[in-house]
């Protein structure tokens, strides 16, 4: 029997592009419009229907983070921190999570991306049962050369994971959301470190295309993915987040909605939380889920 797929929210590195916002605290802890950014990732995990998540921090931001989540029973899950000491690469994060993960497939999420659109829950879901492999999201983008690529042959195959390339083969973005088999963590040892000292997903990703055991899902003009990592594009995120609930009146990464839709919660538990969080928009909306 296949054991439980859990999940993995990185939240570590120094958050440098958005300095000085990120002097105090880690980036993944600023807000986007009405909720923390972590807010928005741990959202994908829950909707994917994950419910053991370990967010990997910097030593001097775990306990803000512990302040913020606890240990995620108010949502019906369980979250454990793991400490990243400093910034070495997103592959080393099925190293630090090897004895959490204990053989388990997992869905790795960057703390810093928003995904949103009809249709995305049903996609997570239909890959949650890949027993092995990988599966990668991408997106396409105006300005690849920004991000890891997939370089396709004429055939459309995959034919490599490029980091950062000057002239990108293709406009098709590898997006900070990725399934992982059991076998991550000994092929993440295997990894060396990069010119920049850092071991790289694109690596990672290379080694299961060496197995011939990886597949892309493209998310294609329904879906939005927002990479928030500079002062321009938090804003933007923020300004997207106001606009779609101002317009449906819905909340986009409410944890306690997606608690109760799940029933993983139930509204008596509701009502316990609505009488911590006291008076105010987030909590008017959550009276209304009652």
């Amino acid at each position: 029997m296949m054991k439980k797929r859990k999940g993995l929210i990185l939240a570590g590195g120094l958050g440098s592009r958005l300095f000085p916002l990120t002097n105090g605290m880690s980036k993944q802890l600023l807000p986007v419009f009405d909720k923390p950014m972590i807010y928005y990732s741990l959202s994908v995990l829950m909707l994917a229907g994950i419910r053991e998540i370990a967010v990997i921090t910097t030593p001097q931001d775990q306990n803000l983070f512990k302040k913020l989540l606890g240990n995620g029973s108010q949502w019906g899950i369980k979250l454990q921190y793991i400490k990243q000491m400093k910034p070495r690469g997103i592959a080393e994060v099925f190293i630090l999570a090897e004895k959490f993960l204990g053989g388990s497939a997992s869905l790795l999420i960057l703390g810093d991306n928003i995904f949103f659109g009809h249709g995305m829950i049903e996609i997570l879901k239909k890959n949650m049962d890949t027993k092995s492999g990988s599966v990668v999201f991408t997106y396409n983008v105006k300005n690849p050369s920004r991000y890891g690529v997939v370089d396709y042959d004429r055939n459309l195959k995959i034919k490599k994971f490029i980091e950062k390339p000057k002239k990108p083969k293709s406009n098709y973005a590898i997006t900070g959301l990725y399934f992982f088999d059991g076998s991550v963590s000994k092929k993440a040892k295997k990894i060396k470190p990069s010119k920049r000292g850092e071991l790289e997903i694109i690596s990672l990703l290379n080694i299961y295309l060496s197995e011939k055991n990886i597949s892309v899902e493209k998310l294609g003009r329904g879906y939005a993915w927002l990479d928030v990592g500079t002062h321009n594009s938090l804003l933007d995120a923020g300004n997207f987040i106001k606009t779609i609930q101002d317009r449906q009146g819905q909340q986009i990464g409410c944890l306690e909605e997606i608690a109760l839709l799940n029933r993983w919660i139930n509204k008596k538990d509701l009502k316990k939380l609505v009488k911590i969080y006291n008076n105010n928009e987030y909590t008017n909306y959550i009276k209304k889920l009652l």
